[in-house]
């Protein structure tokens, strides 16, 4: 698989012990989706789902576990490339016994070129991106042009895109790619009640951060 030039993201707390890598490894069996140079049939996966909907870098999975289990009618396929987090999401799932997630350890920019159907999502949800608040580093953003162009060919019509922010500047940017999208339509909103707030977001409002939710969806 083709791996990007630039990421979007920045590999943080790395340190695992052999264990957890262990107990990762025979988690990710159960419930995680090997990475594979071919499209999933993600029906075959989730044959009883409402709508099916992508997690992009969920964290430490708190978030993603609670929506989860909010809403079983639906299925969520969490991508992240966070060790850390991904066991401990794997983890949630096991001792909670969520039936209705699965986990991809990779970019998701490569899972979404060479594993997902054109058309074939009802969301995606991205929470709390690394915002690059320095100049130099705003080309690693992942809410780009280009970014939003890949998403688009995987939502099916009408398929929305919600965001959340807790940097200003960065909501200010993500509003401005959308705008100049003839993919999409919407804006910011009110946060809705299912999105819950996180240990990470509450951090972020006690520092007075001001949080922003976006909503766009995929026009027919």
């Amino acid at each position: 698989m083709e791996r990007p030039s630039i990421r979007s993201y920045r590999i943080r707390g790395t340190r695992i012990t052999e264990g957890q890598r262990i107990a990762k490894r025979a988690l990710q069996e159960i419930y995680g989706i090997p990475v594979e140079n071919k499209i999933l049939d993600l029906r075959a996966i989730f044959p009883a789902a409402e709508k099916i909907i992508m997690e992009i870098g969920f964290g430490m999975g708190e978030a993603t576990a609670i929506i989860a289990e909010q809403s079983p009618q639906n299925a969520y396929i969490a991508v992240d490339l966070h060790p850390p987090g991904i066991g401990k999401l794997l983890s949630r799932i096991q001792v909670q016994g969520i039936k209705n997630i699965k986990v991809i350890e990779d970019d998701v920019h490569v899972v979404l070129q060479y594993m997902i159907e054109v058309g074939c999502l009802d969301g995606v949800h991205l929470y709390f991106p690394d915002p690059w608040p320095k100049s130099k580093h705003h080309k690693r953003r992942i809410v780009t042009t280009s970014f939003l162009d890949l998403i688009a060919t995987k939502l099916k019509p009408g398929g929305y895109f919600h965001l959340a922010t807790d940097w200003v500047p960065y909501a200010a940017s993500m509003m401005s790619v959308f705008n100049g999208s003839t993919q999409f339509t919407g804006g910011e909103i009110a946060k809705p009640d299912w999105r819950p707030v996180t240990r990470f977001e509450g951090q972020g409002i006690d520092k007075d951060h001001r949080v922003t939710d976006l909503l766009y969806f995929r026009r027919p």
